[in-house]
């Protein structure tokens, strides 16, 4: 079994259930979480008995490293995972530097303490079933769920190799592959886990969900009131268009979608993200700006535009800067805030599903 599936109600009463005694629970999640032990051997607190037994019925990883790609400006890296069952799945840390080292970042996007912004991106399924038509994950298809585990081993991994460089994470997207609502309890476990005071702490507002828009758990997301950020795929302004891109908008429409989200705004008085994909000529015009700005009026919401990462399996092409900019200042003309976000790592391909995809085609 995975020890990252236990939350600390399970290992309290398992603890329990071996005779140990209360104080044990807490010294094992301590050194899971604070100090990112991955060997029962590095639990040095605990007597040798506990050690071996924790050995014998635990695993501290759910996969084993396949590839390991570095960008050629160092500022990503993407981690390609084999599970037990030969699935595969894939995580990315993003480094972000000081906007004067780098002008491709736009200021606005950087925010508090970005200077040394550390992002995570992970996934919460192996492939994904809504067949986003330009996703390389999407075109995958669907495997399987990931356990809340799963989940939380992606964290730790890259949470060592920081700590190693006397660095932390400090931001988490649910960006990678998959779509996390439609894994909604092992997400929101996963979540839970890692934002458990006693152990790895990480803010609530420091996560960010990325969904396609699946209408009923957004609303439950909202009557939860989690403090966790919710960021909506948009793309498209019109039905048709959508649903040509995103098949789950045949189910619900942008005007459910939007009202869902404005459910939410209501129930959490938190603005809502709004990502926009640029395909060149296909929703990057001014036209299209403008309308994207009357449907969102009103709503406390922000735009993440970003230039559209290639895939094999979909011709569109990535909006060039000038159009982008143009994109933007229409947007925020209108009085909708829009931030032009950065690529990253598309030497290596760092568009989720895509190494994957690579992997499974040899």
């Amino acid at each position: 079994m995975l020890i990252y599936d236990l939350d600390f109600p399970e290992l309290t009463k398992l603890l329990k259930e071996w005779k140990e005694p209360a104080y044990r629970a807490k010294q094992v999640w301590q050194g899971l979480y604070q100090h990112f032990y991955d060997t029962s051997e590095q639990f040095t607190t605990l007597p040798k008995s506990l050690r071996d037994k924790i050995a014998e019925h635990f695993t501290f990883s759910p996969f084993s490293v396949k590839v390991v790609q570095d960008s050629s400006d160092g500022f990503t890296r993407k981690t390609l995972f084999e599970l037990p069952d030969k699935n595969l799945i894939e995580a990315v840390l993003m480094r972000y530097g000081d906007p004067a080292d780098n002008p491709q970042i736009s200021p606005s996007t950087t925010g508090r303490g970005a200077k040394n912004r550390r992002t995570l991106c992970i996934s919460s399924q192996a492939g994904c079933a809504m067949g986003c038509v330009f996703c390389a994950t999407g075109q995958l298809g669907f495997k399987r769920h990931l356990s809340s585990g799963e989940i939380v081993a992606q964290v730790m991994y890259y949470a060592r190799q920081l700590k190693a460089q006397d660095e932390v994470v400090t931001n988490i997207v649910l960006m990678g592959m998959g779509e996390p609502f439609h894994n909604y309890e092992n997400t929101m476990a996963a979540i839970d886990r890692l934002n458990d005071a006693d152990g790895f702490n990480f803010g609530a507002r420091r996560f960010t969900i990325s969904t396609v828009g699946m209408v009923p758990a957004i609303k439950r997301f909202a009557d939860e009131k989690r403090q966790v950020n919710l960021a909506v795929s948009l793309h498209a302004v019109d039905d048709e268009s959508r649903s040509a891109m995103m098949p789950v908008n045949r189910r619900y429409k942008i005007e459910e979608v939007l009202d869902a989200c404005e459910y939410y705004v209501m129930q959490t008085s938190r603005r809502v993200t709004f990502e926009w994909a640029l395909i060149s000529g296909v929703n990057d015009t001014p036209e299209i700006a403008r309308k994207l700005a009357a449907k969102l009026r009103g709503l406390m919401c922000h735009v993440n535009a970003i230039p559209l990462n290639p895939t094999a399996g979909f011709s569109g092409k990535a909006t060039d800067r000038e159009r982008a900019i143009i994109f933007r200042e229409t947007l925020e003309q209108s009085g909708i805030p829009c931030t032009i976000r950065m690529r990253r790592g598309i030497d290596i391909a760092a568009g989720c599903g895509q190494l994957a995809g690579a992997e499974t085609k040899k």
